[in-house]
């Protein structure tokens, strides 16, 4: 499992720059507002809860979190809807793509293009998809014998140490329950989400073919209405 990793970890860094910008607060406001239509208490609903704790990673603002809460209760607010697309990049890697948007004729065209232009198609429903199972993904800054027991002890299914953190893997419906236990225990977590995880990651090892795969995953990255980007490309190379 550990070859979506590396670009979960270029998101990560991408992200946070991003946020310094404010360019990733709409994203994961789009994920609190959507996370918030199954209960507006976090105590109370796990989704909104990592949703919140997502925004204050990324250092949004308090207000910024609440207005995004708030749009379940506003009848102004225009009705945000869930939409996945799947699609082939370069060297015929799957991608997921996730977005929440208030107009699919504008983002089914972004996506499509996104793709287009840098050696990528829009695929079939479920031509993708299969190859892909929904996991909770936790990040921890750590590595070592007794993390790894840690997080399998705290309700893990797997655990992969890469790049000197370990990526914990759970059953999705058991992802707020296992991160709670990991923190609990004593350990910090960095991120906590739910991804579509490879079944079979297909390796990358040539340079330029990792550097297109990277190239069209930031393009639909960088599109406002995406919320996430997976991937099965196992990119085992240094790209930096």
């Amino acid at each position: 499992m550990a070859g979506h990793n590396k670009w979960s970890k270029i998101k990560r860094e991408k992200g946070a720059n991003d946020a310094k910008r404010g360019a990733v607060f709409t994203k994961i406001g789009n994920q609190i507002a959507i996370a918030a239509r199954a209960g507006i208490d976090p105590t109370m609903n796990s989704a909104l809860a990592l949703a919140i704790e997502k925004a204050k990673q990324a250092n949004m603002p308090t207000a910024n979190i609440q207005r995004a809460i708030d749009r379940v209760a506003d009848k102004n607010a225009a009705a945000l809807e869930e939409i996945t697309y799947e699609g082939m990049g370069p060297g015929g890697v799957g991608i997921i793509i996730e977005t929440a948007t208030d107009n699919k004729n504008r983002t089914f065209p972004e996506v499509r293009n996104a793709l287009t232009k840098n050696g990528g198609r829009i695929a079939d429903a479920g031509s993708v998809m299969f190859q892909f199972t929904r996991k909770g993904v936790i990040t921890v800054p750590a590595t070592g014998e007794e993390v790894l027991l840690t997080v399998l002890d705290a309700g893990a299914e797997d655990a992969v140490e890469e790049g000197g953190e370990t990526t914990v893997y759970t059953d999705q419906k058991d992802l707020a329950k296992v991160r709670t236990a990991i923190i609990d225990a004593g350990l910090e977590v960095s991120s906590a989400e739910l991804q579509y995880v490879a079944n079979m990651p297909v390796t990358i090892d040539d340079k330029e073919q990792a550097e297109k795969v990277i190239k069209v995953l930031d393009a639909l990255d960088e599109l406002d209405d995406v919320t996430n980007v997976h991937t099965n490309a196992d990119i085992t190379i240094d790209i930096e």
